[in-house]
């Protein structure tokens, strides 16, 4: 079965451009999860620029015990003033999942997966540190990585396939070579152990053609394209829209 977890940065970027408190982070997150969906995703950046360390220990406390809270970021970014980086706030919320993101602070989005030849030395630790706080651990890669291997070998438990090339293609009507390249990543990286993830661009035309052609995806992660329908159709009948598309994805 395919979880859908809702990613709520975009409801933190919408709040701080005003300032002060609303929207909520934790009343539209507490809607999320009444609508059906399975976990809760954030990004906290260094820049704090929407999600802050804040709003990362009060989704924990919503979440726990009854969905998974996933928290991303990227395990290089130093702690600085107000930021106190990712693995102090993973020690200090134990999320179910920490999907670790190789984006840069000044990146809009994320954008690549990680380069294994170059990063694997250095996650190798850290992953292990994040498994001793009780998380599972997710890498972001690319759909055609030539490295899964190295993931397994690091101590991954599973990889999140970076769908942004997919949605593009799909976009321009041309899915097919990235849906196969998807597809041909997530074999082999279940091949090696690893279970898949995926995120990035997915909505609610894109999603299921995706699903059926990208074996046993443990878990998608959607935020921006979620956010955006919900303004036009509501929160809670968005997030049951796109369960729906998962769900016939299976028939």
């Amino acid at each position: 079965m395919t979880l859908l977890s809702v990613n709520v940065n975009k409801v933190a970027v919408l709040r701080n451009s005003r300032g002060g408190a609303e929207p909520s982070v934790l009343t539209v997150a507490e809607a999320i999860l009444a609508s059906g969906a399975h976990g809760i995703t954030v990004h906290p950046r260094p820049d704090q620029r929407h999600i802050r360390p804040e709003d990362v220990l009060a989704l924990s406390v919503l979440c726990r015990g009854r969905a998974e809270f996933n928290i991303e970021g990227n395990p290089f970014a130093a702690p600085r003033e107000n930021y106190p980086g990712l693995l102090a706030l993973v020690a200090s919320t134990r999320p179910e999942q920490v999907t670790l993101v190789p984006d840069d602070d000044n990146q809009i989005t994320s954008n690549h997966g990680f380069d294994l030849d170059r990063d694997s030395t250095r996650l190798r630790p850290l992953i292990a540190e994040l498994h001793a706080l009780g998380s599972r651990v997710s890498l972001f890669m690319d759909a055609g990585s030539e490295t899964l291997a190295l993931a397994a070998n690091i101590g991954a438990d599973r990889i999140e396939i970076y769908t942004g090339p997919y949605a593009e293609a799909y976009a321009l009507g041309k899915p097919d070579e990235q849906l196969q390249r998807c597809a041909a990543t997530a074999r082999a990286a279940q091949a090696l152990g690893l279970a898949v993830n995926a995120g990035h661009d997915l909505d609610q035309v894109n999603l299921g053609p995706f699903l059926r052609a990208v074996p046993n995806v443990l878990e998608v992660s959607i935020g921006h394209a979620l956010i955006g329908d919900a303004l036009y159709a509501g929160l809670s009948a968005t997030v049951r829209a796109y369960l729906e598309v998962i769900a016939s994805s299976r028939r």
